[in-house]
């Protein structure tokens, strides 16, 4: 089976204000296959938003290629969707002229079957009472699911995730990872997800990578092999806990794994759980 995306010997450098040479990444290997689960961990400034952006096409790798079913990723694709740490609503717009406006901005007009899907997008997300509302009269969990209906009335095949819930507190942010698994269910793409959470890379991944310090590289992927539909009951589990484990021993410990091992690699679980806390 042929991926949906490649990353070949990536590597991205570039120049700081202050006219440094900042290499970013370094010999990123991995493939993203149709409708999977990918989250993307490291420490922080390692990299991993360079990464999204080069699969979104605002960047274009300075070393190896990124490509989406095998053509090299030069400019930003109409097949990918972005949804970003904030939703960024326009505040003079209601809910359902937030959704529609990326078509209208990229067509100039919304046809009345535009709307419609666009009503069935916020039916999707649970907030089909809400379509007239203006982004001020949401909370913040309401508001990034608008984030995700604009995003998947384009109908990407690629969906990419920057770090979506960060902003949101710890208890929304647990509900929105479950609605965005029910979202996914019902309407599965292929997801490249960035998160700094351990237990929200497990709960959401069908696989997930850590990367190094910058510059980043990939010095795990751990194949998670819980059984889906995840809900509140996976957390709870000593293999859920086991994972989140082994991923923090990755982070924390990284000189343990070998630089630009493998893809399919899967390091061995550690004997010892510490619960399923967020990094």
């Amino acid at each position: 089976m042929n991926p949906h995306v490649k990353f070949s010997q990536v590597g991205h450098t570039y120049t700081s204000e202050n006219g440094q040479a900042v290499c970013a990444l370094k010999g990123i290997n991995f493939n993203i296959y149709k409708n999977e689960f990918i989250a993307v961990l490291g420490p922080s400034g390692c990299g991993k938003s360079t990464l999204l952006r080069l699969l979104s096409g605002l960047y274009e790798a300075t070393m190896g290629e990124v490509s989406i079913f095998g053509t090299k990723v030069t400019e930003p694709q109409s097949n990918t969707g972005i949804v970003f740490q904030k939703p960024t609503l326009l505040p003079w717009k209601n809910i359902l002229q937030n959704v529609v406006f990326p078509i209208q901005h990229k067509q100039g007009r919304v046809s009345s079957k535009d709307i419609e899907s666009a009503k069935a997008m916020l039916k999707l997300v649970g907030l089909e009472e809400f379509a007239q509302h203006m982004p001020n009269q949401l909370s913040g969990g309401m508001q990034q699911r608008v984030g995700i209906a604009r995003a998947l009335l384009m109908d990407p095949e690629i969906l990419i995730m920057d770090e979506p819930f960060s902003a949101l507190d710890a208890l929304t942010r647990e509900e929105m990872g479950f609605e965005l698994l029910n979202i996914w269910r019902q309407k599965p793409k292929t997801v490249l997800f960035i998160t700094h959470s351990i237990s929200e890379a497990v709960l959401l991944a069908d696989r997930v990578l850590v990367l190094s310090p910058r510059p980043a590289s990939v010095i795990g992927e751990i194949k998670i092999d819980l059984p889906r539909p995840r809900n509140i009951d996976s957390i709870k589990t000593s293999e859920f806990s086991e994972y989140t484990d082994q991923i923090r021993q990755l982070i924390y410990r990284p000189e343990t794994q070998t630089e630009n091992q493998e893809s399919d690699l899967t390091p061995t679980l550690a004997e010892q759980s510490e619960g399923s806390t967020n990094a």
